[in-house]
């Protein structure tokens, strides 16, 4: 039984950690919530650091997962610029501060994210090679292409993943010149496979972004202190005044591993291994968000989520789990991006080799379309492209695992909600 004598402490001040703080005290408990932040800002949400506030159209204050007030008044211990070194699971404590203040608790919830991976290239430390991660990465990235755009300047993207993808975007919208190096075949070719990564690659193309695929970059060639282009393993080398670097994300880890907890293998992903319930190998430690790894019994795989989508519903999922409700953990995948006049969301799991055939409904020329990844019959996932209200009925296919027509599922004429039987 939960009572006010207990302490509950989150790590991470993300919005898995911010969620996780909110649902305990909706859920009623009334012991002690310490969440801890290495970061000086209050928790806020990533999306809006690559979309709106980077572009220019969202308030900084909007990012923000609460009003700064809410944790004082919803009696949270809020500890922001504060890093845990250690944690004790013999004595159940944790460590954490330049002074390291030591705390004890009764259920630890690991939220510590993800960082984004770097280039071990020459010219790494040249003042122009960014990554975003951090709302103050995009502060830094919203004056640099601003300068850009009125300067005619160049960036250089190294990886067309999601957040390469929208920074190029942001980019072009700026004004800036940008050149887009990947390793792969097609944009975002590990999550939707080349038949819909070409489209991405339209896209941009159609906006004055140029690529190049099947390269890597080698070097950063700079002049006191600052970035005069990038040279890649072909032999080319790009004019550049700044460079991004969006190669990926690892999570965060060192914590959990130096505290002897389960870690999955960095080629599934890497991540603290949780189970159905995002308890770690220790039953009072929980993890979720980017750094949990868990056993989706839908998709029959291990799999560490990055996306909003499980930051935000995975928190209040851990948070319930601590207070030893019965809650098992296998939201569908599910993220959305924005890039120019394309919106999409995507839900589901279907990476190269997992799929057999995408049926398209709609006319993708005209970027107004869903796209089913299926295997067998059966939808794996799905990406609606300017097209609403239909992720619901999307999941609701890929929940059901029934086999589909998959002429009816090209037809835009069929409901969607009828395929599943």
């Amino acid at each position: 039984m939960v009572d006010a004598d207990q302490t509950f402490v989150i790590v991470g001040g993300g919005l898995a950690g911010a969620k996780a703080a909110e649902t305990l005290r909706t859920e009623g408990f009334t012991g002690r919530v310490i969440l801890i932040c290495d970061e000086r800002d209050h928790p806020y949400e990533r999306p809006p650091l690559s979309k709106g506030y980077l572009l220019g159209k969202e308030e900084r204050d909007s990012v923000f997962v609460h009003e700064p007030a809410w944790y004082a008044a919803n009696d949270i211990e809020l500890h922001l610029g504060q890093t845990v070194d250690a944690i004790d699971r013999t004595a159940k404590t944790v460590r954490f501060g330049e002074d390291g203040t030591v705390v004890r608790y009764d259920k630890l919830l690991l939220a510590t994210g993800a960082e984004p991976r770097r280039l071990d290239i020459p010219g790494t430390g040249l003042a122009g090679v960014h990554h975003l991660r951090r709302l103050a990465h995009a502060e830094r990235l919203k004056h640099v292409l601003t300068n850009l755009g009125r300067d005619n300047g160049h960036l250089v993207i190294a990886g067309a993943g999601w957040i390469g993808l929208e920074v190029a975007a942001a980019a072009r919208e700026y004004g800036a010149e940008v050149t887009v190096i990947h390793r792969g075949p097609t944009p975002l070719h590990s999550v939707l496979g080349p038949e819909l990564g070409q489209l991405f690659a339209d896209l941009h193309r159609d906006h004055g972004v140029r690529f190049q695929f099947g390269t890597r970059l080698t070097e950063i060639v700079g002049q006191d202190g600052m970035v005069l282009a990038a040279r890649t393993d072909d032999g080319e080398e790009h004019p550049a005044h700044d460079v991004l670097a969006a190669i990926g994300a690892a999570p965060r880890v060192a914590l959990a591993e130096a505290a002897g907890l389960e870690i999955a293998d960095r080629a599934r992903g890497g991540g603290v291994v949780v189970d159905e319930r995002l308890r770690t190998s220790d039953p009072d430690i929980y993890a979720a968000g980017d750094v949990a790894s868990f056993h989706h019994a839908l998709f029959e795989t291990s799999m560490r989520v990055e996306h909003w989508a499980n930051a935000l519903n995975g928190g209040p999922a851990a948070a319930r789990c601590m207070l030893g409700r019965d809650v098992t953990y296998d939201r569908v995948p599910y993220f959305f991006s924005d890039q120019y006049d394309l919106g999409m969301e995507y839900s589901g799991w279907a990476p190269p080799g997992t799929y057999d055939q995408v049926v398209i409904r709609g006319d993708a020329s005209r970027r107004e379309f869903v796209a089913f990844w299926v295997k067998e019959g059966r939808v794996l996932a799905g990406m609606n492209v300017n097209v609403w209200d239909v992720t619901d009925k999307i999941q609701q296919l890929i929940r059901s695992r029934a086999r589909v027509n998959t002429e009816a599922l090209a037809d835009p004429h069929a409901p969607l909600d009828s395929l599943a039987s």
